[in-house]
């Protein structure tokens, strides 16, 4: 017979989660709460695409872990039942130019990628909008993180394509929905007037979590995601207080996810308070995480540089740059404002006595904590 000892601890084919997929971040819920105003409007702006009409444009904003990219999953999967509407969600931050986008396009359309090379983006063009007219379609297209396309100055020329597509090609019933992850991004402002003039998209605004609003979505993934009495009450309200100070659901999904992993290695039935400290060491950087996957290779070998050389003048970072990357300036330049715009480096104005004023470019993470991820994702230089 096993004593009480052995009964609190898992055997080798044994785990604390009874479906660890609920705890990836990408995981859509089953139901979607505290965001029903702003379902309201997208349904709102989206609804002429019924009828056949061109739908509203939406602008989404608010910070990382705000629930935008799920709630637009959520419409989405409603409006396929329609079976003269497709929709294409398309993350900015792997397909950051006009054609890119359009390439995307294509593949949705045709269920096939366009050709690799020897396409113009006129003819990639054509063929998308020449498609949904002969298959009497409405294309509702959602920018996720558009922000990149605007890092990449590719948000005026995209845009402006898709929302004078009708003009193009007559019959042509293209929607847009762009969103955006970057506080300080002025999206509309940003944009040339010529697309600022057909731009005039509803508004929705996604703030962070509250604190009782967190602790419900991270009660519900525990109970679908655990075994009953994996996780106390004192240890899920510990976990929703740390994903709250951070502002950022994705934090408490993967902390939970972290924490359970962490108990198995302990061969325990319980996530204990340890078990969420350590987790947190790592699921605090999941935006440093999913902003290093999603870069260049000569802008993850600027962050290279960083690691040694945080706080230092641009001037000295570059010259250290450009020894191992052989890239020049203007490249250098635009890459320091992007992961600036990021949110991964600060490259504030500062004086230097009897020179003027240089930028100082500093990293916003910890030094190890960025090499970690770039040795996770990358190669260096």
């Amino acid at each position: 017979m096993k004593d009480s000892a052995s009964r609190d601890m898992l055997s080798w084919d044994e785990s604390v989660f009874r479906d660890e997929q609920i705890f990836e971040v990408d995981h859509m819920p089953e139901k979607f709460v505290h965001r029903e105003n702003q379902m309201n409007t997208f349904t709102f702006a989206l609804r002429p695409a019924i009828r056949k009409s061109r739908p509203l444009s939406v602008y989404a904003q608010g910070p990382p872990g705000t629930g935008k990219t799920t709630a637009v999953k959520v419409l989405f999967d409603e409006l396929e039942l329609y079976p003269k509407i497709k929709t294409v969600q398309i993350n900015c931050q792997v397909d950051s130019t006009r054609y890119s986008v359009f390439s995307r396009l294509f593949e949705s359309v045709f269920s096939y990628e366009p050709p690799s090379s020897g396409i113009s983006f006129k003819k990639l063009f054509r063929q998308v909008t020449e498609r949904i007219v002969e298959d009497d379609e409405t294309l509702i297209v959602a920018l996720d993180d558009v922000n990149y396309l605007f890092y990449e100055k590719e948000a005026s020329d995209t845009l402006y394509s898709l929302l004078r597509a009708h003009e193009v090609q007559q019959g042509a019933r293209i929607g847009v929905i762009i969103i955006s992850s970057d506080p300080a991004l002025e999206a509309i402002s940003r944009l040339d007037s010529r697309v600022q003039s057909v731009f005039r998209p509803e508004e929705v605004y996604f703030p962070p979590y509250g604190f009782s609003e967190i602790l419900d979505i991270l009660g519900v993934r525990v109970k679908r995601g655990f075994y009953e009495g994996v996780v106390s009450e004192d240890v899920l309200n510990y976990a929703a207080t740390l994903t709250a100070e951070k502002g950022d659901l994705r934090v408490g999904i993967d902390l939970l996810r972290r924490a359970g992993l962490n108990a198995e290695m302990r061969a325990a039935r319980e996530i204990i308070i340890e078990d969420i400290d350590k987790a947190y060491e790592s699921a605090k950087y999941v935006h440093l995480s999913r902003s290093i996957q999603n870069l260049t290779d000569s802008e993850r070998g600027l962050l290279h540089v960083l690691v040694d050389y945080s706080g230092e003048r641009a001037g000295d970072v570059y010259d250290v740059f450009h020894e191992q990357t052989g890239l020049g300036y203007t490249r250098y330049s635009e890459i320091v404002n992007k992961l600036e715009e990021v949110g991964i480096i600060t490259a504030a104005y500062k004086p230097i006595e009897g020179r003027g004023r240089s930028r100082e470019i500093e990293l916003l993470y910890k030094p190890d904590a960025v090499e970690v991820y770039l040795d996770r994702y990358s190669v260096k230089l």
